[in-house]
């Protein structure tokens, strides 16, 4: 499983790579547009789409700053993950045994962050739920 952390890790660098390069937030929806800075003119996407205002809606949903939020929940549950890891090779049954429990029950949530990078090179098909 500490290869799943890992990897997961590593996809979450990749996000947050992206995120903080793009054009600061918040992002708001103007005409056919998305503009981000503050809602300043700065243009972060346009359509022309017959969905024009969803697909706006939904780029501006997705700003950077709510990403970068998304990757801190994340973040913390790998660092549990990895936590429980570390226990799980102590010499205590006390912590190991609980710490065990835990990665059973982590595991499939772990699974179910990384489905959302299924199409990254890495993924393993033994970490499909």
């Amino acid at each position: 499983m500490d290869d799943l952390v890992q990897w997961c890790g590593e996809q979450l660098d990749e996000d947050e790579r992206i995120a903080r390069a793009a054009t600061p937030g918040p992002w708001r929806v103007r005409d056919e547009g998305v503009v981000g800075d503050g809602g300043k003119h700065w243009p972060v996407a346009y359509t022309d789409s017959h969905r024009a205002r969803e697909d706006c809606l939904h780029v501006a949903a997705h700003n950077p700053a709510r990403v970068l939020r998304e990757i801190g929940a994340k973040r913390q549950v790998l660092a549990m993950a990895q936590a429980r890891i570390e226990e799980a090779t102590s010499p205590d049954f006390m912590v190991n045994g609980p710490a065990k429990v835990a990665l059973v029950v982590m595991e499939p949530v772990l699974k179910s962050l990384a489905s959302a990078y299924a199409d990254r090179p890495g993924y393993r098909e033994e970490w499909r739920l």
